[in-house]
């Protein structure tokens, strides 16, 4: 901008760089990634290791999503959701917000690899490009299952929480990662459901933007009945305790619940914009269902011992 104060540029451009990385999703995975943490060292790791953790898988997704805001620069110019990201607005260019992510990304697995060990950073450079590579570049508009399978990305920040703490891979894992791989469906199919006419103008084949409201909800109560039992097997299988065990029930119970309240009003004729708030009411108590699993999971280890263990 021309004779624009040179603190009201830096300002600009630092508030813009901040957005390509997409806070919102960092938020949500930082959410996963300390309880994780602390369920494996069965207390708290040390504050240095939380640090190093915490701040390089923030900066692993933030080069992510840079990366996929580069990568998807065109198509989000046309969805109203996307035209306010850096660089449609033009406060980023495109070789700013290249060079910025490739720089995010090797200090990002840096830092994992020094202040973690080996196993973490490769499993941030695995992370990266499985968000990168396998979703944005090859699964995302290839196919209406993109969200199911490009989810892995987003299960990543628990085993490299858990390999930050133990240096190794174990069962617990597994579960926590399938728990976060069965719900991002449910968690983000309502959300296309409405902003479907954004992913038809893209060219993006989200399964909430080309399939009826009828068939999605189908889907988003079956992957959040998968999501729950899931979470529930840390218990019978001798990682859990009570409170975790109880949390995870009664949350779980509700998110299958308002999944049902979206199907059944889906069965209806409703004006779209009515399916809209139901869809959005699961999207964000979703949101609220994996923070509680989480908290929940990291009160476990400091109240009694697990109840199958």
């Amino acid at each position: 901008m021309p004779n624009e104060p040179f603190g009201h540029f830096a300002r600009r451009k630092a508030g813009a760089y901040f957005a390509l990385t997409k806070p919102r999703v960092i938020e949500l995975l930082l959410v996963t990634t300390l309880p994780t943490m602390i369920f494996a060292e069965r207390g708290f790791p040390s504050v240095a290791l939380i640090v190093a953790t915490l701040v390089g898988g923030a900066m692993a997704a933030g080069a992510s999503g840079a990366f996929n805001c580069y990568i998807d620069r065109e198509a989000d110019k046309l969805m109203r959701r996307t035209q306010g990201r850096p660089l449609v607005t033009g406060d980023v260019t495109p070789r700013e917000a290249l060079i910025f992510a490739w720089a995010l990304a090797i200090v990002s697995i840096a830092i994992l690899w020094a202040g973690a060990n080996l196993l973490t950073a490769v499993l941030g450079v695995a992370a990266i490009l499985l968000y990168v590579v396998f979703y944005t570049l090859i699964l995302k508009r290839r196919t209406s299952q993109n969200i199911v399978w490009g989810g892995i990305a987003g299960c990543m920040p628990v085993p490299i929480a858990w390999a930050a703490v133990t240096n190794t891979l174990e069962w617990p894992v597994l579960i926590l990662f399938l728990i976060i791989f069965l719900w991002t469906p449910p968690h983000y199919w309502p959300l296309s459901m409405k902003y479907s006419e954004d992913y038809v103008a893209a060219r993006i084949p989200m399964l909430g933007a080309i399939a009826g409201a009828r068939t999605v909800s189908v889907q988003v109560v079956l992957y959040a009945w998968a999501t729950v039992a899931c979470s529930l097997l840390l218990a019978p299988l001798g990682y859990a305790g009570i409170v975790y065990t109880v949390i995870a029930a009664v949350a779980g119970a509700w998110f299958i619940l308002e999944s049902h309240v979206l199907y059944r009003e889906a069965q209806r004729h409703h004006e779209p914009a009515d399916m809209n708030k139901k869809a959005m009411k699961v999207f964000h108590i979703s949101i609220t269902y994996l923070t509680l699993v989480f908290v929940a999971l990291a009160i476990d280890p400091f109240v009694g011992q697990p109840l199958f263990g």
